[in-house]
This record gives structure tokens, C-alpha cells and sequence, in this order.
């Protein structure tokens, strides 16, 4: 008998991080507005009412799994540029090599095509995902940009429109692959993409040879 409240005070404390998991499921296979909080409920094995005890409603909880499992790879990333004393370039593949395996390879990959597919419907939430996500991982690489021109390792660019260019095609990959990828006969390599995607930056932003003796 003594045995039986551990169990029960383990599941309470597992209770959010399992109604996360289930919400972030539903809202990469289903998007956000067909998400129900009862499906979200009974995936995680609790009840509607049980949900409502950690999440006031939908918008919470979609909130929340932002919150709580793609802030805190940005941080992570920050704490990376802060640190780092290599190259520049060194430095862009480690925040992108952190951030896909943290976030491309598991299912909040699938929250950026929701988020473009959805945005213009609901405004207060494409805001938060733009401030939180959006806005921050520019902000990442506009400093990596800035830091490579003023050590004479990359080209002089426009850095607001370099940043697009650099995020784009990784963000194409992510929409691609939970999207039109079902129309292709073999679904596609991402690290194939991907080390190709660096390749071509590694080009385009290295100051060229006569630039630099100027």
C-alpha cells in the first residue's frame, strides 16, 4: 500500500510535459485551428478537465509548447554565439547544427508550415511565434553576419536581406517535408540538403580575394 502515492505523484508531475507532447502531435498533423483540446486530452490519457487544470485554453497551450520546446533551443543558441571565439562560419554551422537536431529532426519541425499556413487567421499567436522564434533566430544570424564583416571574414552585404536568404531555404525544407514531400516517389536527404545549403554560403559570403588586399 505505502507503494502507490510515488506512482501517482509521478504521473501529476509528468502530466504537462505529456499533455505538451500530445498537443504538439495534433498541431503538426492536424494544424491549429482542427485541434480539439479533447483530442489533445485523450492522446495524453487524461481528461478534458484535467487539461483545463494546466491550460486555460487552446491558445495556452499552444503558447506553451512554443515555450516551453523551441525557446529554449534559441537561448541555447544565444549562449553559443556568446561564447564562441572561432570563425564565423564555424559559428553559423554550430547554431544550425544545434538547432536541427533539436528542433528539425523531432516533430517541431512540422510548427513552422503550421505557422504559415495559419498565421493570417490567428494574428495573436503568429505575433508571440514572431516574437519569441522569428524574431530572435534573426536576430542570431544577423550577429553572425555582422561579426564575419567586421573580422574580414565575410563579403560587405545588406544584412537584413542576407538573413532571409540564409533562413530561406532551410525554412522550405522544414515546409517541403510536411507538405508536398507525400508527392514525391523517395523523400529527399536533409543532410544531403543541408550540407549542400552551407556550401553555397560558404561561397557567397566569403570576402573575395580582391576585397580583401583593398
Amino acid at each position: 500500500m505505502s507503494a502507490n502515492p510515488l506512482p501517482r505523484k509521478r504521473r501529476k508531475e509528468a502530466r504537462p510535459s505529456e499533455l505538451l507532447s500530445a498537443a504538439l502531435d495534433l498541431f503538426v498533423e492536424k494544424g491549429f485551428a482542427a485541434t480539439r483540446l479533447e483530442d489533445v486530452a485523450a492522446r495524453a490519457g487524461v481528461s478534458k478537465g484535467t487539461l483545463y487544470l494546466y491550460y486555460e485554453n487552446k491558445d495556452a497551450l499552444f503558447k506553451a509548447v512554443i515555450q516551453e520546446g523551441i525557446v529554449p533551443v534559441i537561448a541555447e543558441n544565444e549562449a553559443i554565439l556568446a561564447k564562441h571565439s572561432g570563425s564565423s562560419f564555424e559559428l553559423l554551422e554550430r547554431l544550425l547544427e544545434n538547432w536541427w537536431t533539436k528542433i528539425g529532426q523531432t516533430a517541431f519541425a512540422g510548427i513552422p508550415k503550421l505557422m504559415v499556413a495559419e498565421a493570417r487567421n490567428f494574428p495573436e499567436l503568429a505575433g508571440f511565434y514572431y516574437e519569441n522564434v522569428i524574431s530572435r533566430g534573426r536576430a542570431l544570424v544577423a550577429s553572425v553576419l555582422r561579426r564575419g564583416m567586421e573580422s574580414g571574414e565575410f563579403r560587405n552585404m545588406d544584412v537584413e536581406t542576407t538573413v532571409d536568404v540564409v533562413i530561406a531555404p532551410v525554412l522550405m525544407l522544414l515546409i517541403w517535408r510536411f507538405s508536398m514531400n507525400c508527392c514525391q516517389s523517395c523523400e529527399s536527404d536533409p543532410q544531403t540538403y543541408l550540407r549542400i545549403h552551407m556550401d553555397l554560403l560558404r561561397q557567397g559570403l566569403r570576402k573575395p580575394e580582391k576585397e580583401s588586399r583593398v
